[in-house]
């Protein structure tokens, strides 16, 4: 689904087409300047992106990379609980994993009020601090799916609502840590997802054009905001969401999990090698 497009969008995708076809050089120079000027041109992009390569993938955490569920759902419910507020179904909850807190609490209560929220917020993370670290685990293929993606000589990072030094504490726990090149998490940004300020500032870290990057997510919420960004995106199956509500995103590719984003690369000839 295209949005917002900016002037000058059809010329950019006749060099992207052309690049593929053979004018490499002249048009791919002319596509990058024009993709730079874009903005939410999710299919400009995957055409031009499928000719040049991926310089770096960025991944959402939840669902993602883990499951956290377990802890995400005692936290919810301690907060509800103090708050005299009825708990949430495991199912509820699981749906409102990706969102920012005070979008979780208005997702599950249907009440406006930030005051609310906000304490809401506060009591999660304070009985998150206790749980959410040893509740979480990496899915089983995400450590073996990075390590090689890294020999790839891809730059790699993660952008989350979850709190960096949680993710860094499982990563580190379970050796996964180092070939992370940066983690951006929600103490780390004003505006929380759909907003794509954390996945710009991972880009600015890594020095990659947002077209160079590819964004690999399981919820709605992330096809959002690569779409924002400009960012070519792959939906993963190991959330909640189902493969039909991807589709008006388009998305390169949607694959069951991690497992298959190396084929998936290949098979867009994203990287040579890959």
């Amino acid at each position: 689904m295209l949005k917002d497009r900016q002037p000058g969008y059809g010329v950019p995708a006749l060099c992207s087409m052309a690049a593929c076809q053979g004018f490499v050089f002249v048009c791919y120079y002319l596509s990058s300047r024009f993709i730079a000027l874009s903005w939410r041109t999710s299919d400009l992009i995957s055409t031009s992106m499928v000719c040049s390569g991926f310089k770096t993938i960025i991944f959402d955490f939840d669902y993602t990379l883990a499951d956290s569920s377990r802890g995400i759902i005692e936290c919810i419910n301690y907060a509800l609980r103090c708050l005299n507020l009825p708990p949430a179904s495991e199912e509820a909850a699981c749906r409102t994993i990706g969102m920012a807190l005070k979008d979780t609490f208005g997702a599950l209560t249907s009440i406006d009020d930030p005051g609310l929220a906000a304490e809401f917020s506060r009591l999660f993370i304070s009985k998150a601090d206790e749980v959410m670290v040893d509740s979480t685990e990496l899915f089983s293929y995400a450590a073996p799916t990075i390590r090689g993606l890294k020999r790839r000589d891809l730059s790699l990072g993660i952008v989350s609502t979850k709190y960096r030094h949680r993710i860094e504490a499982v990563l580190a726990r379970d050796g996964l840590l180092d070939p992370i090149d940066v983690i951006i998490g929600g103490e780390d940004v004003s505006r929380h997802k759909p907003d794509p300020e954390g996945l710009f500032k991972a880009l600015e870290k890594l020095q990659t054009p947002h077209s160079r990057a590819l964004y690999v997510g399981d919820s709605i919420i992330d096809a959002i905001v690569a779409e924002r960004a400009g960012t070519p995106f792959v939906a993963v199956l190991s959330g909640t969401t189902a493969r039909e509500s991807f589709e008006s995103y388009r998305p390169l590719d949607v694959i069951d999990t991690l497992v298959e984003l190396p084929g998936a690369l290949s098979r867009l000839g994203a990287r040579e090698g890959i």
